[in-house]
């Protein structure tokens, strides 16, 4: 699994099984469950807020009580739980790992066809009926993984990475630490989530049941990342009331709530939009729009990962409707703000070991890791404002929520080392009093 001695040595140790039975490797675990449908929906009012979440957890629950993880329970809400007993004496905090079981409903998730592939540089095929290509051009990062493998698709679905990567880390973990009582660790407690893709993650988190001091979720990107900042996000629905007249004799009279809308656009900055900005750099994203010349709507997505900021954000969009209303009447634009979830930098930041131990446990599966601020939003950040301190690992996937979404599987395994450190590294830290 690489040229690299150290982690040919971290492999060595972590793929032995006292036991005699061959543990799985976490890439063919994330290879059986993109097999399932399971992106949320929200439009669904229920939780989970589609069936296929269902079908997901049923697997998992399945497949960790074969395992031998204690504690498993699936609520009716379709959070599953489990966990690992500690295997030593001294009372140490219990550490938490958790991973969404849906995926984005952005791009099709259905028949995923997803296959490894030895990746040795340039531009991968993924389609040639379809002529889909997934090029350096686009993705430069590419070329970091020349003579690794990678999952694929064929470029018409996502591949569900994100976070079904995380999952099966997390499992890898576990099962090899039942597997070798060597690694001593204390009590771990593992959460599986429905709907965070749709901000619905933690609506119904049993903090109580779930018992953890410490928690990271494993849902971001490259291997080596570690993130411990998130956008602040709000959400903004702008309904638009026109007057609709027969347009024979509409001069002067007729009122399009259409163009109503795209004035009220057309009033935002567009240096300010996802695609031109990166980084801590933040954004309007319109999501959805339509309508009619009577009625029409738009949502959007306000993110900043400084508070002062969204919230200036959130006055642009009622000063853009202040301006369509003193322009063309009271009343026909009327926005409604909602907050998503909050940078989880605020409640992180009062606990720097949870980073400097993620950051020595990727050193020592062979990585260097890197801060990185999330450009969205995970079940830790709202779980963190929650009282459970909770950032976020690479997953070693790029490009999610698109149909040219990829893992690196060799990576993969680089990333269940660095949760075994973590594992090895809270077995010496004291229980937190909340």
């Amino acid at each position: 699994l690489g040229a690299v001695p150290a982690v040919k040595a971290a492999f060595a140790v972590y793929y032995g099984n006292k036991k005699g039975k061959r543990i799985m490797k976490a890439y063919e675990r994330l290879l059986q469950y993109v097999r399932i449908a399971s992106a949320s929906d929200e439009k669904g009012a229920g939780s989970p807020s589609a069936p296929g979440i269902w079908d997901m957890a049923r697997l998992l629950e399945r497949e960790m009580r074969e395992m031998g993880l204690s504690e498993v329970c699936l609520d009716e809400h379709c959070y599953l739980y489990a966990a690992i007993p500690a295997n030593m004496e001294a009372e140490a905090a219990v550490l938490g790992f958790i991973a969404h079981m849906d995926v984005s409903p952005a791009s099709p998730c259905e028949d995923i066809r997803a296959r490894l592939v030895d990746y040795d540089g340039g531009d991968i095929l993924l389609s040639e009926d379809k002529n889909i290509v997934m090029r350096v051009s686009d993705f430069p990062f590419l070329e970091d993984y020349a003579g690794k493998r990678l999952i694929v698709t064929d470029g018409t679905t996502l591949l569900g990475a994100d976070d079904k990567a995380g999952i099966a880390e997390i499992l890898t973990m576990a099962e090899r630490l039942l597997a070798d009582d060597s690694i001593k660790h204390g009590k771990i407690v593992i959460a599986f989530t429905p709907d965070e893709e749709i901000g619905r993650g933690t609506e119904h988190f049993d903090l109580k049941r779930f018992g953890a001091d410490f928690a990271y979720t494993v849902d971001g990107g490259r291997f080596g990342e570690i993130s411990y900042e998130n956008f602040n996000a709000s959400a903004a629905h702008v309904s638009f009331t026109g007057r609709s007249v027969h347009p024979g004799t509409a001069k002067n009279v007729l009122i399009n709530a259409q163009l109503l809308a795209m004035k009220f656009f057309s009033m935002l900055p567009a240096a300010e939009r996802p695609e031109n900005t990166e980084g801590r750099e933040g954004f309007f994203l319109l999501d959805e729009s339509g309508g009619s010349v009577e009625s029409a709507f738009q949502r959007y997505i306000l993110r900043d990962h400084d508070a002062r900021r969204l919230r200036a954000r959130e006055d642009m969009i009622r000063e853009a409707a202040r301006r369509i209303n003193e322009r063309y009447g009271e009343g026909r634009a009327e926005p409604v703000i909602t907050q998503t979830y909050r940078n989880m930098a605020e409640v992180v930041e009062k606990y720097p070991f949870m980073i400097d131990i993620a950051k020595e446990a990727v050193r020592a599966a062979g990585g260097e890791p890197f801060i990185a601020p999330i450009r969205g939003g995970t079940d830790g950040a709202n779980l963190s404002f929650m009282g459970l301190p909770c950032p976020n690992l690479g997953t070693a996937s790029h490009n999610h929520h698109g149909r040219l979404e990829f893992a690196c599987a060799d990576d993969m395994e680089l990333v269940v080392v660095t949760l075994v450190k973590i594992a090895e590294a809270y077995a010496s830290i004291g229980k937190r009093q909340r």
